[in-house]
């Protein structure tokens, strides 16, 4: 059975997105020192978390701005640059994550783990195939309105964790996050909202557009199971809900929850299916609570009471 994170000194990135905010404020709420970093543009973003029990500090990857990096004993790694320009998006997400892997390890006197969150938006898309670690990497995003740099600047920021973690020695586990979403966050509250207001929803034109979503509850309690397979050289796994879903099946069932009736606009404008293999996660002994209809009810519920049959 692997231990719950509790009594350590953590360093979470990228506190002010939709997944690693609620991972700060929830490792502080079991008893560990927590760190949330951002750049903190507004002063209200900081006070929220401070609030929260997790102290806030500015950072800025793109410009190594890492002089606030405390000592501590894990470093999680959310943030992520969404950039138009290569130049950016490789000094923030691939520079800036061996940057801060450096900082941390140097400042902390030896980490005890660092985590980086990739993303299956690595792999080549290969509609109807299910990929695997070592399954030919892409760029799936380039189509992808107003994220063309991210594939391959993940891809980037994966080669360098990589081979830092291997030059200091620091115990790495990089995991490719498929579909995030909670109660009050996601990809099918966008679509939600979308039904609501009769648009149609993008999908694939290769249908369906299928996924491997993870409910919030799920991403939060397989951090142990991740960081347990830390390594040097770096362990990688795909990271991802226990069901297939496609944007379509939570379509329809957010239109069976509501009242609301879906429609789809076919286009090679978004991302095509990413459903990656997760024996290595099930090979930790982790396994998901929160099935992706049970996340759907619950993301309306939370969310969009007021548009409940």
């Amino acid at each position: 059975m692997v231990e719950q994170l509790t009594g350590k000194r953590i360093l979470v990135t990228g506190v002010t997105g939709w997944v690693a905010g609620p991972i700060a404020t929830s490792l502080a709420a079991a008893g560990n020192t927590v760190f949330g970093a951002a750049r903190f543009k507004e002063e209200a973003q900081r006070e929220s978390f401070e609030k929260a029990g997790v102290t806030a500090v500015s950072i800025d990857l793109a410009k190594s701005r890492l002089d606030e990096v405390p000592a501590v004993d894990i470093v999680l790694h959310f943030a992520v640059a969404k950039a138009q320009n290569y130049a950016t998006a490789f000094a923030a997400n691939a520079d800036g994550s061996a940057d801060l892997m450096i900082a941390a390890n140097e400042i902390s006197g030896g980490l005890e783990s660092f985590f980086h969150c990739s993303s299956t938006a690595v792999y080549l898309p290969a509609p109807g195939t299910l990929l695997t670690e070592t399954s030919l990497l892409g760029d799936s995003h380039s189509l992808m309105p107003g994220m063309p740099t991210y594939s391959i600047s993940k891809i980037a920021g994966e080669v360098l964790v990589a081979h830092t973690a291997k030059r200091l020695g620091v115990p790495t586990t990089i995991a490719r996050l498929n579909v995030p979403f909670g109660d009050t966050y996601g990809w099918p509250l966008f679509h939600l909202m979308m039904m609501e207001r009769g648009m149609p929803v993008p999908v694939h034109v290769q249908a369906p557009t299928a996924f491997t979503p993870i409910h919030d509850v799920d991403i939060q309690a397989s951090l142990p199971y991740l960081l347990s397979i830390a390594s040097a050289p770096a362990t990688t796994l795909n990271w991802g809900g226990d069901g297939v879903a496609s944007i379509e099946d939570w379509c329809e069932e957010m239109g069976r929850l509501t009242g609301l009736t879906p429609s789809f606009a076919p286009t090679e404008q978004t991302i095509p299916s990413i459903v990656p293999d997760l024996s290595l996660q099930r090979e930790t002994g982790f396994t998901c609570s929160v099935d992706w209809q049970e996340g759907i009810r619950r993301l309306v519920t939370t969310s969009r009471p007021d548009l409940l049959k």
